[in-house]
């Protein structure tokens, strides 16, 4: 028992640390490779720290734990909102949340929130019927991003390049390194993939051993697939500031967050019925 919980706090640990000091700063160099804007930036962060919940939802899927992933899901995006707020409070961004490009995309990451409390309180069976619902609903949300983005953010945006490009604070980099950074993020998928199987063995472990519901399992695993967000979160606000623009980190640190929680409710958790109505 003793070393089952020392190995979920050791494959724990290491999704913190592989998170902040591999991935992050790995997508910080891609993103001044490539020379991208911020919103795209926290879009790329948004798929990569859903990584973790990708690989919890499906593991437990496949032993049987498909209970848990509505409440991973759930406690994964209360998670995020908090950890999201709490950066924004740290990095004294608060009145940036003014902007209508950010309430709106807010509004729709308590959607996120909202839709999977629904499900659990009406007992509504996930199952193949719901699918297409949740692809329809990913891409409205994609498309309502883009737009409110597009329509508040746009003079923002054109005074931020401005700014940018007479500070020269951007480097644009040549293809080799922009392919090392590729490939580092690769090996960072896989490195999370191996210690995802181990943390999703540990868990069905300890499962087993003290006889707790999914219901416990998926808020502990929420909180612990939404470590990476919160390394991202703050990272990306202090990372702006240091160019002396702080609404470029919140419009960054605020993509992550709407994308990573679409990706966990629509898209994640349609893989994981998927998985449980047509491989079990």
């Amino acid at each position: 028992m003793i070393l089952e919980i020392v190995k979920f706090i050791i494959y724990s640990g290491l999704i913190v640390i592989i998170s902040k000091y591999i991935l992050v700063k790995t997508l910080r160099k891609l993103a001044e490779s490539l020379n991208l804007k911020a919103k795209t930036v926290g879009d790329i962060a948004g798929y990569a720290t859903s990584v973790p919940e990708f690989l919890t939802i499906t593991t437990s899927s496949l032993r049987g734990l498909s209970g848990a992933s509505i409440y991973n899901i759930l406690s994964s995006n209360i998670i995020n909102l908090v950890q999201y707020l709490g950066a924004i409070l740290l990095n004294k961004n608060i009145k940036r949340l003014r902007n209508k490009a950010i309430k709106v995309n807010l509004v729709l990451v308590l959607i996120t929130i909202i839709i999977p409390i629904l499900l659990l309180k009406f007992d509504i069976e996930l199952n193949l019927f719901i699918v297409p619902a949740f692809i329809i609903l990913y891409l409205l949300f994609r498309f309502l991003n883009n737009n409110v983005h597009k329509l508040y953010l746009q003079k923002e945006d054109m005074e931020i390049e401005k700014k940018i490009e007479k500070e020269s604070r951007w480097e644009k980099g040549n293809k080799r390194k922009t392919l090392k950074y590729c490939m580092i993020l690769i090996v960072t998928g896989i490195l999370l993939f191996i210690i995802g199987e181990l943390l999703g063995d540990t868990l069905e472990q300890l499962c087993n051993m003290f006889n707790v519901s999914e219901m416990v399992i998926g808020i502990l695993l929420g909180f612990i697939t939404s470590l990476p967000e919160l390394i991202t979160f703050i990272e990306s606000q202090r990372h702006h500031r240091n160019i002396n623009d702080d609404m470029l980190g919140v419009v960054e640190a605020t993509n992550n967050l709407l994308t990573s929680n679409i990706l966990n409710l629509f898209a994640i958790q349609t893989i994981g019925i998927l998985i449980v109505n047509l491989f079990r």
